[in-house]
């Protein structure tokens, strides 16, 4: 393992746990410094991948660019500009200077080649560790259609992510959520699906009906979803590649709304109000079998499962405010996990198993705000008039949610921000966006 490798990992393992106050420094060439919540970002060179025939020349400037943006979006990374370059790389197998790179101070070197045959592009690419003077791992290589190579570009991004931290990236993935336009009293609300990073918008609905509250299949291919082209609250489950829908089971006189798949994708958890009253009920997609989770007089809903699919947590009123619940997925007996001032709700479980992200309301403010699933170890990462939707990446260690600004004007936007706080960020949409649901990494 070098140490780019050792330093990079030592840092996101301590990222949960660096509160303000805290500092990590590296002695040697590489220095990482946590101060106050800023981090040093990592120096990294990526010159333009190479076009190794003439109709692969417009990708490699393109998939390079789309891999500087990934990694210094992540806040971690700082790319060199092409300007401070000493070496140029034009031979993908030619042995790298590293005494060059070194002058300007890249502690990474990603290079790469381009080739287009037909419809096919095929990506290969290197990382290299240039204290230590030595390439990380072998070389990868990509392919598929032209025109997906920015997904081939984010595979890349995904890959040298992965070998310097440790960690699963994220890259690869794309976001579900609710485009919205028009005035405040009367938006139009589409269904809406992109790439992680705001690319490749495509719609799913019309906007005929207000929509809410879309969640991602564990394996990306469908997603629920509350529509109310009836008038009514119903769920809804719509296959992504094909775009076709269906209502999920309905009973008469009753409202639906707040689903999530299980772990399993076979499971769907959902609200159910009838007769004024609101719990929590699962659904076998395969059998059509329901079944009653939660029966109290309280309102029960936004209910997550844990990534083994043994607990559920979910938001209820039963202690007279709103809080946060744990409970086993059969049901039976909940117990509380938030105990803050203020109001609590949406939790939603880290794919990693380890915190509950969630909304929490207090003193006229909104935090988007993590926990451990005990309880413990509260920290809220965002305040705003209204921050609300909390979702969580792939690889557990951002969060994206929705924003909204205050007064008759507002409007509505999706920000990233990583666990310690840090780094947030506006996420690109065409229009007002709300409710986001990140995918897991494509298949």
């Amino acid at each position: 393992m070098t140490r780019l490798i050792r330093t990079l990992l030592a840092l996101l393992l301590a990222l949960p746990l660096a509160l303000p106050g805290f500092a990590q420094a590296q002695t040697g060439p590489l220095r990482i410094e946590i101060t106050e919540g800023v981090i040093e970002p990592l120096p990294f060179a990526v010159p333009d991948f190479i076009a190794e025939n003439a109709a692969a020349g417009q990708f490699g400037a393109q998939i390079s660019r789309v891999i500087s943006d990934n990694l210094t979006g992540t806040g971690l990374f700082r790319e060199i500009p092409a300007t401070a370059f000493i070496s140029r790389v034009a031979d993908f197998g030619a042995p790298v200077q590293y005494a060059d790179w070194k002058a300007i101070n890249a502690q990474a070197l990603i290079t790469g080649a381009v080739s287009v045959q037909g419809n096919q592009l095929v990506v290969k690419f290197r990382l290299y560790d240039v204290f230590s003077g030595a390439e990380m791992g072998s070389g990868l290589q990509f392919a598929g259609p032209t025109d997906g190579w920015r997904r081939i570009a984010h595979k890349v991004s995904d890959a040298v992510y992965s070998r310097i931290t440790g960690e699963g990236g994220y890259f690869d993935s794309r976001v579900v959520f609710v485009a919205e336009s028009g005035p405040k009293d009367n938006r139009r609300k589409r269904l809406a699906i992109m790439d992680y990073d705001g690319a490749n918008v495509q719609y799913l609905t019309d906007g005929g009906a207000i929509v809410l509250a879309p969640r991602f299949s564990p394996t990306g291919d469908r997603v629920l979803y509350t529509s109310y082209e009836t008038g009514q609250p119903r769920i809804y489950v719509l296959d992504v590649g094909q775009v076709q829908r269906r209502v999920l089971q309905s009973q008469p006189g009753t409202m639906s709304f707040a689903p999530r798949f299980g772990p399993d994708g076979r499971t769907v958890v959902y609200s159910l109000e009838q007769g004024g009253n609101t719990d929590i009920w699962s659904l076998d997609l395969g059998a059509g079998a329901t079944r009653r989770l939660t029966d109290a007089p309280s309102i029960e809903t936004a209910p997550s499962f844990s990534p083994d699919g043994r607990q559920i947590v979910f938001e209820s009123d039963r202690s007279g405010t709103q809080q946060l619940y744990i409970m086993p997925a059969s049901g039976g007996e909940a117990r509380r996990i938030s105990f803050g001032q203020g109001r609590y709700g949406t939790p939603v479980w880290s794919p990693r198993g380890d915190l509950i992200a969630f909304t929490k309301q207090h003193a006229g403010r909104f935090h988007i705000g993590v926990m451990r699933i005990d309880g413990s170890e509260e920290r809220l990462l965002t305040a705003s008039f209204l921050d609300e939707s909390p979702t969580w990446a792939p690889n557990g260690r951002v969060i994206m949610f929705s924003r909204e600004t205050r007064g008759a004007d507002g409007t509505t936007s999706l920000f990233s921000v990583d666990i310690t706080g840090r780094n947030l960020r506006p996420v690109r949409t065409p229009e007002g966006a709300s409710d986001p649901a990140w995918s897991p990494l494509q298949q």
